[in-house]
């Protein structure tokens, strides 16, 4: 093989195998998206693909319905994002030319049963959580979590030159789903405590470091995150496994509950919908006619 100027030729097309292909499209598909997103959307993907057993650009309807029997066995919120992967990833290909018929069309999302307030915790369990944690860092994690209403992918891909003082307080910027950027302000106690935990790290150091480097460099591995705020739910006595992503729902709902405008709660947390931050009214809701019966 001969180089070109120090450059190696690209490969020949007979050495482009169907996987090649398949995975530099989802790689386009993706490429917008957080790398914790990617990981899982392409197992999606990759589920699809290996079922149907060809390339994308010649799947047919009838694939997309036999391996949407295949998720029978998730539970209704697992099967919606299994379907609206494959939805997103076939319309890419539509769009892109590679597909003359969107066959993702005909699926639709099942309906499920919102289960929600479930998953909201309140203050005082909120707050044990945070009481009991005796890690500084991890007590920080956890308070952020809260207070910032932060996704665990944001969290974890925060760096130092994020933060920035504001007087006494402080305000993280964040940059969330879908690439978007939001700024979200920190109380003077909280930005504290976390201005502390900086020493002498250099502004592009991860705020929430992990001793082992990958290839996220030293941030915190969301698995890792996890696993904190589970331990703390256990010892603060809550049933179930408590996710980072309950402290966010406990955000939504304890700030409406205390007044915040809701197009402020929206704007905290990122949604594109006020209607998405609307869903923590209805799940604990203040007021019922219920309440106006006889009792």
């Amino acid at each position: 093989m001969t180089e070109n100027n120090g450059i190696m030729p690209p490969k020949i097309l007979s050495d482009v195998t169907a996987h090649d292909i398949h995975s530099r499209l989802v790689d386009m598909w993706l490429h917008s998206l957080s790398p914790n997103t990617r990981k899982y959307y392409r197992r999606i993907a990759d589920h699809f693909v290996n079922y149907i057993g060809k390339p994308l650009h010649l799947a047919t309807l009838a694939d997309v319905q036999g391996w949407h029997l295949t998720l029978s066995g998730l539970a209704p919120s697992s099967q919606g994002t299994y379907i609206s992967a494959i939805k997103s990833l076939l319309s890419f290909c539509h769009e892109a030319g590679l597909l003359p018929v969107n066959v993702g069309k005909a699926m639709r999302q099942p309906k499920s049963k919102d289960t929600l307030n479930k998953r909201i915790l309140t203050e005082l369990e909120v707050q044990t959580m945070i009481a009991l944690e005796v890690n500084q860092r991890n007590r920080l994690i956890l308070r952020l979590l809260y207070s910032g209403g932060l996704r665990v992918g944001e969290l974890c891909s925060l760096k130092w030159d994020d933060l920035n003082s504001r007087g006494e307080a402080g305000q993280v910027t964040v940059y969330g789903k879908g690439g978007k950027t939001r700024t979200v302000l920190i109380a003077p106690n909280l930005w504290a405590e976390l201005t502390a935990l900086m020493g002498d790290a250099s502004p592009t150091d991860a705020v929430f470091a992990s001793p082992s480097v990958d290839a996220q460099g030293n941030h915190l591995d969301v698995s890792q995150v996890f696993r904190i705020v589970q331990n703390a739910g256990k010892r603060a006595g809550i049933k179930g496994k408590v996710s980072p992503h309950w402290l966010r729902h406990a955000h939504a709902s304890h700030s409406l509950d205390r007044g915040a405008p809701i197009h402020l709660v929206q704007q905290t947390l990122g949604h594109a919908s006020v209607a998405t931050t609307s869903r923590y009214l209805h799940a604990r809701p203040n007021d019922s006619s219920a309440l106006y019966l006889p009792d």
